[in-house]
């Protein structure tokens, strides 16, 4: 490599810290920044008098943010090196042995977890301080912000608590809420999160705790910041345990003596992923001892005692057909890639996002081009690099067009965002994909109203505006070649008994700007009817929990809009009556003050529908076992959450067993 290769390295490596730690927003895994970054310390190793002085190899990137204090740590948090492949853990083996002068040294391995590094002190019990990583000296204080994640005790318990404690940990968000959010994220108009730990990383850097708090974040911890009073790593862990804090749980740590007990622990941890409730992209292979560990030191920004083995993602090639422009209800225009149907991860992928226009510019993406698909933190299907030596002579590059592919009106560039809108109200598309939404699961939930329908519908100018649905009758439909009389009737039976929607979906289905489910669920709380947001004024919309300045302006303009309430009005005319909350129930009801976690994988129900199912009977839905969950309800292949509730003594109900407890409220 020259040195202006090196120059150009480096500069490409800081822009990727920059996108990953500061906008939380990659476009490259952390397998490709990892091989640019050996490239670049391969240089430095080979000219130590050309290196540059900005180099990512040299420094912990995690940013200081402005609008946090910053305060030092009193030992510094070191990011570890990452290894590959079976050799290079034996190298990791060979150095330690070699530096500590022994052979059959004792090493602790636990998961990676893909989460938020962090540092939490308690004095005298209580937890007085929480930092981020920051530049591994100075980090930002986060105190307020992590007292709102429910898994942190603000006290520790026990009768051996040190004076002066610093715990360290991983703040990581939960893959099913992940989803949760980034469906809200979708149904508001906003750019999804990559994956779970960019989600984590933009939670931790907002600077309203409250809002913090509905993202409903959790922390595990794996070790202290001064190894005074401990002997060795899994003694940490058992003490940790015992004051209180979150710590891997039983099978996520072991200890192993070689590399083929390294290896083995690595295969069953692979093996458990796919079940596993957060993201991991690894395991850290650590110097049990911990005087050993702290005797080797560091070498750059990394201790010697520590290592991590990343797991490869999966990666398969696949041609791409076409790129295509994809146009949501709120106007956003994303290119997306169709693709030679490829087995990926155990799913047929005929899809990835491109993301926008300067994202297929940076990695020159062609139609033709035979490309590597991953999925992004093993759940979005996404495009990772060009195989360039099979391109084909004609691929030329692509750019965004200037107008609207479905009314050719403008296209603008969002202030503040990447993305590209079609600003036009009247854009077939966006009014299309508004009643796609009204209609669907997340919406009114009508059956036998998929988007082909819809769209069917939509064409024969049936279904233009919301209220055009409960004119369709019979004879209208039967006008349509596609519709026969059994699809007619299933069809109106549906639109019929969808009339009395739950409020907070009425809500969410209106497709109110900014929006989402959560923020549904909490303003149906405060209303018996639609009409009394009408009257509401802004400060009256900030009171609701989750609702901020931007949203409450959406509200407050979207109910003061007459062309608005005349569409609710007529809705309401042809008998579309939302229901309040169940606030009966909650007293009353078949699962009244009892609560609920889900998992594995219900036949009978989406999570959402057994949620509803639980809620309208007065219960609660919970995301994690505690020994003050009431039930634990247990689809096929329940994972870890099954074998602790059985270890705590939470009921245990499959999904026949729900049903007969439904059943016996029916006759009764």
């Amino acid at each position: 490599m020259k040195e202006a290769e090196y120059k150009k390295l480096v500069k490409n490596l800081i822009y990727h810290d920059e996108l990953y730690y500061e906008k939380a927003d990659p476009v490259i895994s952390d397998y490709e920044y990892d091989l640019l970054l050996r490239q670049a310390a391969e240089f430095e190793r080979l000219h130590p008098g050309k290196i540059d002085p900005n180099s990512p190899t040299n420094r912990i990137a995690d940013p200081l943010d402005a609008g946090f204090q910053k305060k030092a740590h009193r030992t510094p948090m070191l990011s570890l090196s990452n290894t590959y492949s079976p050799e290079e853990i034996q190298e990791f083996i060979d150095r330690v042995e070699k530096l500590l002068s022994k052979k059959e040294i004792l090493f602790h391995v636990e998961l990676k977890m893909d989460g938020i590094a962090v540092s939490v002190r308690y004095v005298r019990g209580r937890l007085v301080c929480a930092l981020t990583r920051g530049n591994g000296e100075w980090g930002d204080d986060i105190t307020s912000n992590l007292k709102t994640l429910r898994s942190l005790p603000l006290s520790l318990k026990g009768e051996e608590i040190p004076e002066d404690f610093e715990a360290r940990g991983e703040v990581y968000l939960p893959i099913q809420r992940f989803e949760e959010l980034n469906q809200e994220r979708e149904e508001k108009g906003l750019p999804q999160w990559a994956n779970p730990r960019n989600a984590a990383a933009g939670s931790l850097k907002l600077l309203d705790s409250r809002e913090v708090r509905a993202r409903k974040l959790k922390v595990l911890f794996y070790g202290v910041g001064q190894f005074a009073g401990f002997k060795n790593q899994h003694e940490v862990c058992l003490s940790l345990q015992k004051m209180g804090l979150p710590v891997a749980e039983k099978g996520h740590t072991a200890l192993c003596r070689n590399l083929q007990e390294i290896l083995d622990f690595a295969d069953t941890i692979q093996n458990k992923r796919a079940h596993l409730p957060f993201e991991i992209d690894g395991i850290v292979i650590k110097v049990d001892a911990l005087e050993e560990h702290q005797s080797l030191g560091m070498t750059g920004k990394s201790p010697r005692g520590s290592v991590a083995y990343k797991f490869t993602p999966e990666q398969e090639k696949s041609v791409i057909r076409a790129i295509i422009l994809q146009l949501g209800r709120t106007g956003i225009v994303t290119p997306v890639a169709e693709l030679e149907p490829t087995l990926l991860s155990g799913s047929t992928i005929t899809r990835a996002t491109l993301h926008n226009q300067e994202e297929i510019a940076r990695k020159d993406i062609r139609v033709g081009d035979t490309v590597l698909i991953e999925k992004g933190g093993d759940v979005i299907p996404k495009v990772v690099s060009v195989v360039k030596s099979a391109r084909p002579p004609c691929a030329t590059p692509w750019s965004m067009p200037d107008t609207c592919p479905f009314c050719n009106a403008p296209l603008f560039d969002s202030v503040g965002e990447v993305a590209v809108r079609c600003m036009n109200e009247a854009c077939p598309q966006v009014s299309l994909q508004r009643l796609i939404f009204y209609v669907s699961k997340q919406g009114m939930d009508i059956p036998f109203l998929g988007e082909k329908v819809v769209q069917r519908l939509f064409e024969a100018e049936l279904f233009r505006s919301f209220p055009d649905l409960y004119r369709l009758s019979k004879e209208s439909l039967q006008r349509l070649p596609q519709f026969q009389e059994k699809s007619i009737a299933n069809l109106l039976c549906s639109i019929e008994k969808a009339k009395q929607p739950p409020l907070y979906r009425f809500i969410l289905a209106l497709g109110i700007k900014y929006v989402g489910k959560q923020t549904a669920r909490a303003l149906a709380k405060t209303a018996e009817r639609i009409e009394d947001f009408y009257t509401m004024q802004k400060e009256d919309f900030l009171a609701i929990e989750g609702v901020g300045e931007k949203v409450a302006d959406s509200l407050l303009t979207f109910f003061s809009q007459e062309s608005n309430r005349a569409e609710i009005a007529e809705l309401a005319s042809l008998g579309v009556v939302p229901l309040p909350p169940h606030g009966s129930n909650e007293q009353t009801g078949l699962f009244a003050k009892k609560s609920f976690v889900l998992t594995g994988s219900l036949e009978g129900y989406t999570r959402e529908e057994a949620r509803e199912v639980i809620e309208s009977h007065g219960g609660t839905v919970k995301s994690s076992v505690s020994k003050k969950v009431d039930y634990l309800l247990a689809g096929k292949d329940p994972g870890s959450k099954w074998e602790k509730a059985r270890k705590q003594g939470v009921t245990i109900l499959s999904e026949e067993e729900f049903h007969q407890l439904l059943k016996q409220k029916g006759k009764s």
